[in-house]
């Protein structure tokens, strides 16, 4: 008896640190076979599988060093380092890009390299961010695998299950860090923010998608995340500089060229082809358009508006005179303008060809777009009395549009592959 007491001591002793696994095994100190998203030997006992350390492959890379001459020796080879001095390999920023948008399932670049690379390095030592990248991944790697259509409860798979396991575990951290509120605090939630906004579209739920821009834009703003007028003439510098830029990430995710957009549409006027997009829509002719060719047109002019918007918000993170200040004012007001005359445009082609039914989504899209360059515009270096009431009717604006889009999806999806399905694509895309 005692020799087999010994034993299994000597057996314990002799066995090798358990280094990758799920979270549980890990404790339990127990080999672990590593299966996603449940390890299975949880699973055979009856035990909860608490999932993987991260939602990435980190490859333990070499310290970052203040190198004088030579940079990094060439001689270190790759080591454990300090979790705040990984560097993130490449790989990984390419996968979480894809990952921040479901229209990168079409070849689309999103260049959200920068935020990708952010929110890695803060998820190897902030819990909520962890678990939203294991949700983000679990959820779009059953999309990829599952498909884009309607499925019931039964058809979800234990990915899926484990997704939603994953996010609420995010919701929940991320609270209990809301409570206690510093420059920490206020980074994590907003890099939540932006995987959040990601998993929502991964769930066609843009009801909650919108609610999340929202919160995440009044974090921005209440907390001064770029330099602001806070009285006439009195420019006060950003309170956090180094809070991430939400409202550039969402703005270049909704920039991405669009599942439900067709190419530039062409019509011949006295015997010239021209893109129907540079001709006035009171000039074209009827039977050219229809919202399924001037949508995609419509984007054109907005992408480009888009554009020159993150080129101003880059100017105001660097503003630090007065006068530089106003002129931005301008700036800010011209562009603001801009999305005045596209909305009037829009709503001219949606009176003249669609006068009654459902928009088509490209169209239900293009308002969520447009209202949210409108929400950060006005947002910018104003903290006037007004400015409150103004960006809380424009926020319920974008819940509406946000319902509106979910609901339109919806039957989308419900639609595919039958008749009116195929009516409804026609009209739609």
């Amino acid at each position: 008896m005692a020799g087999s007491v010994v034993a299994r001591k000597r057996n314990i002793k002799s066995r090798t640190k358990v280094k990758t696994g799920c979270a549980t095994c890990r404790i339990r100190k127990v080999k672990c076979d590593e299966d996603k998203p449940f390890c299975q030997k949880c699973v055979n006992t009856g035990r909860t599988c608490d999932g993987y350390e991260s939602p990435f492959r980190f490859f333990t890379s070499r310290p970052i060093r203040n190198a004088h001459a030579g940079g990094i020796n060439s001689d270190v080879g790759l080591q454990p380092v300090r979790a705040t001095f990984i560097e993130i390999a490449p790989q990984d920023i390419d996968l979480l890009n894809r990952y921040f948008s479901t229209k990168t399932m079409f070849d689309v670049k999103l260049g959200c390299d920068e935020e990708a690379r952010q929110v890695l390095q803060a998820s190897l030592t902030d819990p909520p961010i962890r678990h939203a990248l294991l949700s983000l991944r679990a959820l779009r790697e059953d999309l990829e695998i599952s498909g884009d259509g309607p499925a019931s409860v039964s058809q979800q798979t234990p990915s899926y299950h484990y997704g939603l396991q994953q996010y609420s575990m995010a919701l929940g951290g991320l609270a209990s860090n809301l409570s206690s509120l510093g420059s920490n605090g206020l980074k994590s939630a907003l890099l939540c923010c932006q995987i959040f906004i990601s998993i929502e579209q991964v769930r066609k739920n843009y009801a909650a998608m919108a609610q999340h821009m929202i919160r995440g834009l009044v974090i921005m703003r209440e907390y001064r995340a770029r330099p602001d007028f806070v009285a006439a003439n009195k420019l006060v510098p950003a309170h956090h500089d180094q809070l991430p830029l939400l409202d550039v990430f969402i703005i270049k995710l909704f920039a991405a060229p669009c599942k439900f957009a067709d190419p530039p549409a062409t019509v011949e006027v006295s015997g010239t082809t021209l893109s129907v997009c540079l001709i006035p829509p009171q000039q074209q002719p009827v039977e050219s358009r229809d919202l399924r060719t001037i949508a995609p047109d419509m984007r054109t002019e907005l992408t480009r508006i888009a554009a020159s918007t993150l080129e101003f918000l880059g100017k105001v993170s660097q503003v630090e005179s007065v006068g530089a200040a106003l002129r931005l004012l301008s700036e800010r007001a011209a562009l603001l303008d801009s999305l005045e005359s596209w909305l009037i445009d829009l709503e001219l082609v949606q009176t003249e060809i669609v006068p009654s039914g459902p928009e088509p989504i490209s169209v239900c899209f293009l308002r969520f777009f447009h209202l949210i360059l409108k929400i950060v515009l006005l947002g910018a270096l104003d903290s006037s009395p007004d400015l409150y009431a103004e960006l809380q009717t424009e926020n319920d604006r974008l819940q509406d549009v946000a319902n509106n889009v979910g609901e339109r999806v919806r039957f989308y999806r419900t639609c595919s592959g039958s008749s009116s399905g195929r009516r409804e694509r026609s009209t739609a895309c």
